[in-house]
Order: structure tokens, then C-alpha cells, then sequence
């Protein structure tokens, strides 16, 4: 029988736990007696243990002082003290990492078997729950994915697959995570359809249609401020719902969470879905309603975010909203604006609404693509959600939160797309005058093999604004990418598995939106 773990057990009295020893070699365990620390330690530097078991009171060197030498030559080795005594001390020990656990004699073999499963077989028993619980789900989406399915539907699966890559990123010996993979890619086959068939019914009001973005401010925002609450609003460009899940825990000790998810309006990039959040309007729209602020950003897409405030402003006052002082927007593009606004956080508590944008996330997903040292940093998803937390963690952005949290105020936090790992090509035919955007594209005339895109022939049918006789919109689906025939291939290999956004997938699509209260 394979060993399920060495222990090195040291008590001056270990003739007496021969009963005790005999227990956990009947349930596999590998066990040392010693009777004093001066062997023990000496043993320790011959051996290889997975485990000690280390008596407080012992004749000659005693239990504390062989912890610090042991700790010392072994910081990581599990050390459980076993004691006489219920100090509190012992306790706090165990807290702060100096000890992995304390049992207190007399001790039972059923103390010590839990003691050393915990220790020892905590990974090996996690992971076969989560392989179990796994396969258990896996079975449960694919009945799913083979019977109707509503935006509810779609939006309860999303969460618990984004879930499970979270949960996965621990756990990577599994062999979990290509399979999770593929049924991702054949979930967003049938996301794709699903999305074809219901978006537009949506955009008219249709029954059964998600919460969009351009219902956020109304139905998040707008209810606090009719409280009189002050209100955060912070845009996380380009988070998904993956990444917030690995922030998630961070914000616990400080906030109440409420978490929802809502669907992006098409095309999921920054200049349809912000646009579409910050004003209420689809992007039709925003180009009828203030064509001053849309055609001056024709010739360049990017500056189609420009105006965000008088969107919101003016939203505002189409739902009633008079703010007294008025709304505040702030747009965080680098370090020295984040550390701008930390340091004023504290003059904006008159401010009934600060709306908060944040781009780090949407800048390293662009940055991805460029970057060979990005890309070696950030393989694979996991990679990606991991750098995305640590980003956090130590980002101006939660010492503003957790400034928040100190005072009476609502913060709302969501994002207006996510982003895609897009791994194959579609080629696409379009004049010099198409845009130049990946995962989505307008422009006259273009054409795409339909598997791989939604072909928007009508614009007004998707609410998009029209660019003239014979202009439609491409928005890819699953993990495509559009690519044009020119040096085709030097350009399907340049931007295969980079980080993209504007298409039609549970990842872009599906996002969170979480309103936080200070504990």
C-alpha cells in the first residue's frame, strides 16, 4: 500500500501512543517515533518527513525551542504541537503560521487521523471532490445545452463554468482544465445561435431579454441616488466575469455584495458598450440623439468615449436625476491619475454621484497582444485572471475602495465587455475604408463565412448606426478572429491566441455587475 504521508511523531512518552501509532499505519500513514528533540532534529537532516508531531513538554531540548530550530533549517515542513496546556497563545501561534495546527492531551487516534488528513491529504482530498463535482457538472450542462435554454439559463451556466476555472487554477494537476476548455468552446457554439436568434427581439423589448447596458445607471444607479445615498459608480474596462470572481474574495472584509449579472450590448468593445452604459441609449441612438459627440469620431473610434459625462449627465436628466452638486467623472488611464484620486478621494463625500473609470485591464489585454514578455507572462487564461488579481491587490483602485468603505455610501462596480482568447482565423473581404477591429467590423459590402460571424445587413435591426447605402456589421462568434486575405497567413499566426474583444461570446457577453455596501 502506498504511503499516504511520513510522520515524524517526537514525545517522551511515545511508548504509551504505541496504540495510537499503530492507527494511523492501519490507514496508510508512514510513522517515526522519537523520544526526544536532539534526535529528532538530527533525523531531520537525514530524512525526508512530510509531518511532525511535536510534544510541547519534553525532557532535555523542549517542544518551542525545537520548533524555532526545526523552523529554522524547515520552514516549510507541517508541524503539529501537541500540549498540555490551552493557552491562548498557542492559539495565536497557530494563526500566525508558526505552528500548522496545536492538539491539546490527552489526545484520541480520531484527533490525530483528521489532524494528518487535513494536513496531509488535503490537496489529494479537494481534488477529488472538485473531479468529482466536475464530471457531476460536466453531465449537467451538456443536458442543458441539448434543450431550450433562456438568458437566465445562459447567464446561471456562465457563472458556474467561470466558477469552475477559478476554482481549477488551484488544482492544475488535475487535468481538469482542457476539458472545462472544450466545453466552453462548445457551449459559446451554441451561446452564438442563441444570440442570433434572440438579440434583436431583445433590443425591441421582447420577452425574456437580459438586463442590457443600457439599463445599468437606471436600475443600479439611479434608486440610491432617489435615496439620497451617494453613489460610486467604478467601470473596470474589459473585466470579466472570471477576473472579478479572483477579486472577489479581497473585497469581503470590508463590503456586503450583491452580485448580478447583465448582458453587453453588440458589439461588446469600449465604444458601443460604455457608450450605451454611461448614456441609456443603444448606439443608434447616441449618433441620432447627439450626433455632435458620435460623427466627430468617425475618422477615429477610440475618441467615440470622449463624452461619457455629458452621456451620463444627460441621462440623467431624461430620468429626473437633479444632482446638487453635480455628477463627477473621473477616467483613470495611468498610475499618477490612480494615485490623483486617492489622495482626493476624501474632498468627493459632498459628490452624490462619482462615476470611476478604470483601463488597466483593457490596456493589458491590448498590451498582450504586442508584448512577448506579456504573453510569457499571461499563457493562458489562468495566467491571466492570476495577473489581473495581483494587479488589484495592489492597485490604487482598492485603496480607494477600501477608503470607501469607511464611508456611508453605495459603490456599484461592473464592466462594459470582456475579452476572448481568440485562437482561429475568418477570413473577411472588405474596402480600405472597413475598420480594423478583430472581432467585429463595419464598413460596405463585407463578407464573412456566416459560421463564423453574424452578418448584421440591417444595422437598425442590432440598433447600430448606419454608415450609408450597402454598410453592415460583422461580429464574430465562438473564438474567431477576422483577418483579411492580404499576408493572410502572417497575420493569422500574429494574432492567434491574443486577447480580444467586439464579438459575440459568453465572455464578452455575460458580465457583473455588484453593488457593495460598507460593513
Amino acid at each position: 500500500m502506498t504511503s499516504k504521508g511520513k510522520i515524524l511523531w517526537v514525545d517522551d512518552e511515545i511508548d504509551m501512543l504505541r496504540s495510537h501509532i499503530i492507527f494511523l499505519e492501519e490507514r496508510g500513514y508512514e510513522v517515526r517515533p522519537i523520544p526526544n528533540a536532539e534526535d529528532a532534529i538530527a533525523l531531520l537532516r537525514e530524512e525526508a518527513f512530510d509531518m511532525v508531531l511535536l510534544d510541547e513538554m519534553l525532557h532535555g531540548k523542549d517542544g518551542l525551542t525545537a520548533l524555532g530550530e526545526i523552523k529554522e533549517e524547515h520552514p516549510s515542513l507541517p508541524i503539529v504541537m501537541v500540549t498540555k496546556s490551552e493557552e491562548e497563545s498557542l492559539m495565536e501561534d497557530a494563526i500566525g503560521g508558526k505552528i500548522d495546527d496545536y492538539l491539546t492531551k490527552p489526545v484520541n487516534p480520531s484527533q490525530i487521523l483528521l489532524t494528518c488528513k487535513k494536513i496531509l491529504e488535503r490537496i489529494k482530498i479537494t481534488g477529488e471532490r472538485i473531479s468529482r463535482d466536475y464530471i457531476s457538472e460536466f453531465n449537467e450542462v451538456s443536458q442543458m445545452l441539448n434543450g431550450p435554454m433562456d438568458w437566465n439559463d445562459w447567464s446561471g451556466l456562465y457563472s458556474r463554468l467561470a466558477e469552475w476555472e477559478v476554482e481549477t487554477d488551484q488544482h492544475s494537476e488535475l487535468g481538469l482544465k482542457q476539458m472545462l476548455r472544450e466545453q466552453e468552446r462548445e457551449c459559446n457554439v451554441e451561446f452564438g445561435k442563441f444570440i442570433e436568434n434572440n438579440y434583436p427581439f431583445w433590443l425591441n423589448g421582447g420577452e425574456g431579454a437580459p438586463t442590457l447596458s443600457t439599463e445599468l445607471i437606471e436600475k443600479y444607479v439611479v434608486p440610491h441616488l432617489r435615496a439620497d445615498r451617494q453613489v460610486v459608480f467604478l467601470v473596470l474596462d474589459n473585466l470579466r466575469l472570471d477576473q472579478f470572481l479572483t477579486i472577489e474574495p479581497l473585497l469581503y472584509p470590508y463590503f456586503k455584495m450583491q452580485k448580478e449579472n447583465y448582458c453587453s450590448v453588440l458589439p461588446t468593445a469600449t465604444p458601443f458598450s460604455r457608450n450605451a452604459i454611461f448614456s441609456g441609449l443603444f448606439p443608434s441612438e447616441i449618433k441620432e440623439q447627439y450626433p455632435h459627440w458620435w460623427l466627430q469620431a468617425d475618422d477615429d473610434e477610440h475618441s467615440l468615449n470622449r463624452h461619457e459625462h455629458q452621456l451620463l449627465d444627460a441621462q440623467l436628466e431624461r430620468l429626473g436625476i437633479e444632482l446638487k452638486p453635480a455628477s463627477k467623472y473621473i477616467k483613470i488611464l495611468d498610475v499618477a491619475e490612480a494615485r490623483r484620486v486617492t489622495k482626493k478621494i476624501a474632498t468627493f463625500s459632498n459628490v452624490p454621484l462619482l462615476a470611476l473609470v478604470v483601463n488597466f485591464v483593457d490596456i493589458l489585454a491590448h498590451s498582450r497582444s504586442e508584448s512577448e514578455v506579456l504573453r510569457e507572462i499571461t499563457p493562458d487564461e489562468a495566467a491571466y485572471r492570476s495577473l489581473t488579481k495581483s494587479w488589484f491587490e495592489h492597485s490604487y483602485v482598492f485603496q480607494i475602495l477600501k477608503a470607501l468603505s469607511q464611508r456611508d455610501c453605495t459603490v456599484v462596480i461592473t464592466t462594459d465587455h470582456g475579452s476572448l482568447r481568440c485562437m482561429r482565423g475568418a477570413k473577411v473581404i472588405g474596402d480600405r475604408d472597413t475598420s480594423t477591429n478583430l472581432r467585429y467590423k463595419y464598413g460596405k459590402s463585407l463578407k464573412v463565412d456566416p459560421k463564423h460571424a453574424i452578418i448584421v445587413k440591417d444595422p437598425q435591426t442590432y440598433k447600430l448606426p448606419s454608415l450609408g447605402l450597402n454598410s453592415n456589421y460583422l461580429l464574430a462568434k465562438e473564438d474567431y478572429y477576422f483577418v483579411y486575405p492580404t499576408n493572410y497567413h502572417h497575420y493569422l499566426n500574429y494574432y492567434k491566441d491574443s486577447l480580444q474583444h467586439g464579438g459575440v461570446s459568453m465572455e464578452e457577453m455575460i458580465l457583473p455587475v455588484v453593488t457593495l455596501q460598507p460593513k
